[in-house]
């Protein structure tokens, strides 16, 4: 019995030591750093691997540092300097463990222009392409400017992400040298030539009309250009 409460009294001792000792805490050593990749697609091209290289390239990795060394400012600033990763956020444990958690960005719309490829994020922003990932997204290419990107082709992206038909039905955009929009779809062996991209949603519209009362009865593949360009027509041209 008294062996046990001795037991008590040196362990209870300790605990004060480290946990009511203010010192004591924050001289501990980090020991452990868990970290938590937050995704809002189906698709991961984080991982614990890439966070831990990013920290270490800043030095600021924090297993095996004081607690009292670590910056938890920073080691945010550091990863949400990375242009695949939207927020950070990381916080500090009583038993010397880092806790980080990142949420990565959230591709809608690939863009190849001239020599740069990239993506557009669901919140306008340029992102590089992560290497080894494949994202089922239209893709973008023809004369496109850093501006047209991160705007219109962004609000495009946006309404054909939220809309299942169109979403599933256009595959390729291509912007023209003066700014006429050409829609490559995903089903039908034809191009569509959908002229300004702020007249989308009305050209759209008289699209999606002419599929449902023509293509549906005539076919798919009878022409090889559908032209929305004129205001309450359709001119197609039949394939030779």
């Amino acid at each position: 019995m008294l062996l046990t409460l001795l037991f008590l009294l040196t362990g209870y001792i300790a605990f004060a030591v480290i946990f009511m000792n203010p010192k004591a805490r924050i001289d501990k050593e980090c020991t452990k750093m868990d970290i938590e990749v937050v995704k809002s697609a189906e698709e991961s091209y984080l991982n614990d691997s890439l966070v831990e290289s990013l920290l270490k390239k800043t030095k600021l990795y924090p297993v095996g540092k004081k607690i009292s060394e670590i910056s938890m400012d920073s080691i945010e600033t550091a990863l949400e300097s990375n242009k695949l990763i939207k927020t950070a956020e990381s916080y500090k444990t009583i038993d010397g463990t880092v806790k980080v958690k990142v949420f990565q960005r959230t591709p809608i719309l690939r863009v190849m222009t001239g020599n740069e490829t990239y993506f557009i994020d669901s919140e306008g922003e340029k992102m590089p392409v992560p290497s080894d990932f494949t994202a089922y997204l239209p893709l973008a290419t023809g004369r496109i400017s850093d501006a047209y990107a991160k705007d219109q082709l962004y609000n495009f992206a946006l309404f054909l992400q939220k809309d299942k038909f169109w979403n599933s039905q256009i595959e390729q955009i291509n912007i023209e040298a003066n700014l006429d929009v050409e829609l490559i779809p995903r089903v039908g062996n034809h191009r569509i030539i959908l002229g300004k991209m702020e007249d989308y949603k009305e050209n759209l519209n008289k699209l999606k009309l002419f599929y449902n009362k023509g293509l549906n009865k005539m076919g798919w593949n009878r022409y090889s250009i559908i032209n929305l360009k004129y205001k309450n027509q359709v001119v197609c041209t039949k394939q030779e």
